[in-house]
Protein backbone atom coordinates (compact mmCIF):
# COMPACT_ATOMS: atom_id res chain seq x y z
CA UNK A 1 0.00 0.00 0.00
CA UNK A 2 2.86 2.37 0.81
CA UNK A 3 4.40 1.69 -2.60
CA UNK A 4 1.08 2.42 -4.34
CA UNK A 5 0.65 5.60 -2.32
CA UNK A 6 4.18 6.68 -3.20
CA UNK A 7 3.61 6.06 -6.92
CA UNK A 8 0.29 7.91 -6.77
CA UNK A 9 1.93 10.83 -4.97
CA UNK A 10 4.72 11.03 -7.56
CA UNK A 11 2.12 10.94 -10.35
CA UNK A 12 0.30 13.84 -8.74
CA UNK A 13 3.51 15.82 -8.50
CA UNK A 14 4.28 15.12 -12.14
CA UNK A 15 0.80 16.19 -13.19
CA UNK A 16 1.06 19.35 -11.11
CA UNK A 17 4.36 20.12 -12.78
CA UNK A 18 2.81 19.71 -16.22
CA UNK A 19 -0.18 21.85 -15.28
CA UNK A 20 2.03 24.62 -13.96
CA UNK A 21 4.50 24.36 -16.84
CA UNK A 22 5.38 27.81 -18.10
CA UNK A 23 3.91 28.83 -21.43
CA UNK A 24 7.02 30.11 -23.19
CA UNK A 25 5.36 31.03 -26.49
CA UNK A 26 5.58 34.56 -27.80
CA UNK A 27 2.12 36.08 -28.29
CA UNK A 28 1.42 39.15 -30.35
CA UNK A 29 -1.73 41.24 -30.24
CA UNK A 30 -2.10 43.33 -33.37
CA UNK A 31 -4.68 46.09 -33.84
CA UNK A 32 -5.40 47.38 -37.32
CA UNK A 33 -7.27 50.61 -37.95
CA UNK A 34 -8.89 50.32 -41.36
CA UNK A 35 -9.07 53.28 -43.71
CA UNK A 36 -12.47 54.90 -44.15
CA UNK A 37 -14.76 52.50 -46.02
CA UNK A 38 -12.10 49.76 -46.20
CA UNK A 39 -12.89 47.49 -43.25
CA UNK A 40 -14.83 44.98 -45.37
CA UNK A 41 -11.98 44.84 -47.88
CA UNK A 42 -9.51 44.27 -45.04
CA UNK A 43 -11.65 41.42 -43.74
CA UNK A 44 -11.76 39.93 -47.24
CA UNK A 45 -7.96 40.01 -47.49
CA UNK A 46 -7.60 38.23 -44.16
CA UNK A 47 -10.36 35.75 -44.99
CA UNK A 48 -9.05 34.86 -48.44
CA UNK A 49 -5.30 35.19 -48.04
CA UNK A 50 -3.67 36.47 -44.84
CA UNK A 51 -4.85 33.88 -42.31
CA UNK A 52 -3.79 30.97 -44.53
CA UNK A 53 -0.44 32.56 -45.30
CA UNK A 54 0.23 33.19 -41.61
CA UNK A 55 -0.32 29.48 -40.98
CA UNK A 56 1.85 28.56 -43.97
CA UNK A 57 4.74 30.43 -42.39
CA UNK A 58 4.44 28.89 -38.93
CA UNK A 59 2.28 31.45 -37.17
CA UNK A 60 -0.55 30.21 -34.93
CA UNK A 61 -3.83 32.05 -35.47
CA UNK A 62 -5.44 32.38 -32.02
CA UNK A 63 -8.38 34.68 -32.72
CA UNK A 64 -9.68 37.64 -34.72
CA UNK A 65 -12.25 40.11 -33.39
CA UNK A 66 -13.90 43.45 -34.06
CA UNK A 67 -15.24 45.66 -31.25
CA UNK A 68 -19.02 45.71 -30.77
CA UNK A 69 -18.80 49.50 -30.88
CA UNK A 70 -16.29 50.14 -33.65
CA UNK A 71 -16.14 53.80 -34.76
CA UNK A 72 -12.39 53.51 -35.41
CA UNK A 73 -12.83 50.51 -37.73
CA UNK A 74 -10.57 48.25 -35.67
CA UNK A 75 -9.56 44.65 -36.28
CA UNK A 76 -7.96 43.00 -33.24
CA UNK A 77 -6.15 39.69 -33.52
CA UNK A 78 -3.71 37.51 -31.62
CA UNK A 79 -0.96 35.31 -33.05
CA UNK A 80 1.38 32.91 -31.28
CA UNK A 81 4.91 31.83 -32.13
CA UNK A 82 7.39 29.38 -30.53
CA UNK A 83 9.65 32.35 -29.70
CA UNK A 84 10.36 35.98 -30.57
CA UNK A 85 13.13 34.82 -32.87
CA UNK A 86 10.72 32.47 -34.67
CA UNK A 87 8.31 35.38 -35.01
CA UNK A 88 10.87 37.48 -36.85
CA UNK A 89 11.68 34.62 -39.24
CA UNK A 90 8.01 33.91 -39.92
CA UNK A 91 7.19 37.54 -40.69
CA UNK A 92 10.19 37.88 -42.98
CA UNK A 93 9.10 34.81 -44.92
CA UNK A 94 5.48 36.00 -45.01
CA UNK A 95 6.33 39.47 -46.29
CA UNK A 96 8.52 38.08 -49.07
CA UNK A 97 6.01 35.40 -50.13
CA UNK A 98 4.99 36.07 -53.78
CA UNK A 99 1.41 35.03 -52.97
CA UNK A 100 1.19 37.68 -50.23
CA UNK A 101 2.78 40.34 -52.39
CA UNK A 102 0.26 39.63 -55.16
CA UNK A 103 -2.72 39.64 -52.76
CA UNK A 104 -1.50 42.83 -51.09
CA UNK A 105 -1.03 44.65 -54.38
CA UNK A 106 -4.41 43.60 -55.79
CA UNK A 107 -6.27 44.47 -52.57
CA UNK A 108 -4.80 47.97 -52.48
CA UNK A 109 -5.33 48.93 -56.13
CA UNK A 110 -7.98 51.43 -54.99
CA UNK A 111 -6.05 52.70 -51.97
CA UNK A 112 -4.57 51.59 -48.66
CA UNK A 113 -6.70 49.34 -46.47
CA UNK A 114 -4.99 50.17 -43.18
CA UNK A 115 -4.26 53.57 -41.68
CA UNK A 116 -2.44 52.43 -38.53
CA UNK A 117 -1.10 49.24 -36.95
CA UNK A 118 -0.40 48.67 -33.25
CA UNK A 119 1.60 45.66 -32.09
CA UNK A 120 2.03 44.35 -28.54
CA UNK A 121 4.19 41.39 -27.56
CA UNK A 122 2.62 39.39 -24.76
CA UNK A 123 3.74 36.79 -22.24
CA UNK A 124 1.18 34.40 -20.76
CA UNK A 125 0.83 34.57 -16.97
CA UNK A 126 1.28 31.48 -14.84
CA UNK A 127 -2.45 31.55 -13.93
CA UNK A 128 -3.73 31.75 -17.50
CA UNK A 129 -5.67 28.79 -18.88
CA UNK A 130 -4.13 27.15 -21.93
CA UNK A 131 -4.34 29.72 -24.72
CA UNK A 132 -5.56 28.11 -27.93
CA UNK A 133 -8.23 28.57 -30.61
CA UNK A 134 -11.66 27.72 -29.23
CA UNK A 135 -14.95 27.18 -31.07
CA UNK A 136 -18.40 26.74 -29.56
CA UNK A 137 -21.69 26.10 -31.38
CA UNK A 138 -23.39 29.08 -29.73
CA UNK A 139 -22.32 32.66 -30.41
CA UNK A 140 -20.10 34.12 -27.72
CA UNK A 141 -19.18 37.64 -26.67
CA UNK A 142 -15.53 38.34 -25.85
CA UNK A 143 -14.27 41.06 -23.57
CA UNK A 144 -10.77 42.51 -23.80
CA UNK A 145 -9.75 44.02 -20.47
CA UNK A 146 -6.59 46.02 -19.82
CA UNK A 147 -5.44 46.91 -16.30
CA UNK A 148 -2.82 49.50 -15.45
CA UNK A 149 -1.36 48.61 -12.06
CA UNK A 150 -0.34 51.25 -9.55
CA UNK A 151 3.40 51.78 -9.33
CA UNK A 152 5.14 48.69 -8.01
CA UNK A 153 1.89 46.73 -7.61
CA UNK A 154 1.69 44.57 -10.74
CA UNK A 155 2.87 41.46 -8.85
CA UNK A 156 0.26 42.04 -6.14
CA UNK A 157 -2.40 42.44 -8.82
CA UNK A 158 -1.31 39.20 -10.49
CA UNK A 159 -1.32 37.43 -7.12
CA UNK A 160 -4.93 38.52 -6.53
CA UNK A 161 -5.94 37.17 -9.91
CA UNK A 162 -3.97 33.96 -9.36
CA UNK A 163 -5.34 33.25 -5.88
CA UNK A 164 -8.86 34.64 -6.08
CA UNK A 165 -10.17 36.60 -9.07
CA UNK A 166 -9.98 33.88 -11.74
CA UNK A 167 -11.81 31.41 -9.49
CA UNK A 168 -14.46 33.97 -8.62
CA UNK A 169 -14.98 34.77 -12.29
CA UNK A 170 -15.61 31.07 -12.89
CA UNK A 171 -17.97 30.92 -9.92
CA UNK A 172 -20.12 33.60 -11.53
CA UNK A 173 -20.13 32.10 -15.01
CA UNK A 174 -17.38 34.26 -16.50
CA UNK A 175 -15.01 32.16 -18.60
CA UNK A 176 -11.34 33.08 -18.89
CA UNK A 177 -9.73 32.84 -22.34
CA UNK A 178 -6.23 34.11 -21.60
CA UNK A 179 -4.15 36.35 -19.34
CA UNK A 180 -0.96 38.14 -20.40
CA UNK A 181 1.52 40.80 -19.38
CA UNK A 182 3.44 42.93 -21.86
CA UNK A 183 6.79 41.36 -22.65
CA UNK A 184 9.83 43.23 -21.24
CA UNK A 185 11.17 46.21 -23.14
CA UNK A 186 7.80 47.65 -24.14
CA UNK A 187 6.17 50.76 -22.77
CA UNK A 188 3.93 49.71 -19.87
CA UNK A 189 5.52 46.30 -19.39
CA UNK A 190 6.06 47.05 -15.69
CA UNK A 191 2.40 47.81 -14.96
CA UNK A 192 0.06 46.23 -17.56
CA UNK A 193 -2.15 43.16 -17.32
CA UNK A 194 -4.21 42.18 -20.38
CA UNK A 195 -6.84 39.48 -20.45
CA UNK A 196 -9.82 38.22 -22.43
CA UNK A 197 -13.06 36.92 -20.95
CA UNK A 198 -15.94 35.08 -22.61
CA UNK A 199 -19.64 35.75 -22.04
CA UNK A 200 -22.85 34.50 -23.58
CA UNK A 201 -24.05 38.01 -24.41
CA UNK A 202 -24.01 41.57 -23.08
CA UNK A 203 -26.85 41.01 -20.62
CA UNK A 204 -25.25 37.95 -19.06
CA UNK A 205 -21.93 39.80 -18.84
CA UNK A 206 -23.55 42.61 -16.87
CA UNK A 207 -25.36 40.22 -14.53
CA UNK A 208 -22.23 38.16 -13.94
CA UNK A 209 -20.08 41.18 -13.11
CA UNK A 210 -22.75 42.62 -10.82
CA UNK A 211 -22.81 39.31 -8.94
CA UNK A 212 -19.00 39.18 -8.87
CA UNK A 213 -18.61 42.72 -7.50
CA UNK A 214 -21.21 42.08 -4.78
CA UNK A 215 -19.78 38.71 -3.76
CA UNK A 216 -18.73 38.93 -0.07
CA UNK A 217 -15.64 36.85 -0.85
CA UNK A 218 -14.52 39.34 -3.53
CA UNK A 219 -15.22 42.32 -1.28
CA UNK A 220 -13.10 40.71 1.45
CA UNK A 221 -10.28 39.76 -0.91
CA UNK A 222 -10.16 43.19 -2.50
CA UNK A 223 -10.07 44.94 0.87
CA UNK A 224 -7.35 42.68 2.25
CA UNK A 225 -5.18 42.91 -0.88
CA UNK A 226 -5.37 46.71 -0.91
CA UNK A 227 -4.65 47.00 2.79
CA UNK A 228 -1.60 44.75 2.37
CA UNK A 229 -0.36 46.78 -0.63
CA UNK A 230 -1.04 50.13 1.01
CA UNK A 231 -3.67 51.24 -1.49
CA UNK A 232 -5.53 50.29 -4.68
CA UNK A 233 -3.71 47.89 -6.98
CA UNK A 234 -4.71 49.79 -10.13
CA UNK A 235 -4.39 53.48 -10.96
CA UNK A 236 -7.49 55.63 -11.14
CA UNK A 237 -9.21 54.95 -14.46
CA UNK A 238 -6.78 52.10 -15.02
CA UNK A 239 -9.37 49.45 -15.96
CA UNK A 240 -10.37 49.43 -19.63
CA UNK A 241 -12.97 47.12 -21.17
CA UNK A 242 -13.84 46.51 -24.81
CA UNK A 243 -16.46 44.00 -25.93
CA UNK A 244 -15.66 42.14 -29.13
CA UNK A 245 -17.25 39.70 -31.54
CA UNK A 246 -15.23 37.14 -33.51
CA UNK A 247 -14.91 37.52 -37.27
CA UNK A 248 -16.30 34.82 -39.55
CA UNK A 249 -12.74 33.66 -40.34
CA UNK A 250 -11.54 33.58 -36.73
CA UNK A 251 -10.43 30.15 -35.45
CA UNK A 252 -11.90 31.23 -32.11
CA UNK A 253 -15.65 31.83 -32.06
Amino acid sequence: MKTIALIFGLALLATAGLTAAEDTKCYEMRIYYAAEGKLDALHARFRNHTVKLFEKHGMINIGYWTPVDNPNRKLIYILAYPSREAREKSWKAFMSDPEWQKAFKESEKDGRLVEKVESYFLTATDFSPEIKPSIEKENRLFELRTYTAAEGKLEALKARFRDHTVKLFEKHGIKSFGYWTLSPGQKGSENTLIYILIHKDMESAKKAFDAFRNDPEWIKVRKESEEKAGGPLTVQGGVKSEFMIPTDYSPTK
